[in-house]
């Protein structure tokens, strides 16, 4: 996953290694402690606040569905939990170093 950031869904990884959901879950389950959806849910975010930190100049929906998410609203709700603001919010924020 870490090696191929356009995976988007569980599916794609099982299709990709050939291995079935419950064997996929059960091997996080052991090595890594998450799901796999919640792993792919989390780089999925880190890579679209990089887009942001990077200057992203799109709608956040384009950003949005870049990413993964199917709508705005969820990618905006998700997005609030991690960072604790809304994604218009951290992109408008002001940058040091920048």
């Amino acid at each position: 996953m870490l090696d191929d950031r356009g995976l988007l869904t569980v599916a794609e990884v099982e299709d990709r290694h050939g291995i079935g959901t419950r064997q996929l879950q059960r091997l996080f389950a052991r090595y890594v402690g998450a799901t796999p959806k919640w792993v792919l849910a989390r780089h999925r975010m880190h890579d679209a606040v990089t887009r942001l930190d990077e200057g992203f100049d799109g709608s956040l929906a384009d950003l949005a569905a870049e990413h993964g998410w199917y709508d705005q609203a969820h990618f905006t709700r998700d997005f609030r939990r991690l960072v604790g603001q809304s994604p218009g919010s951290y992109a408008r924020r002001p940058r040091s170093g920048m």
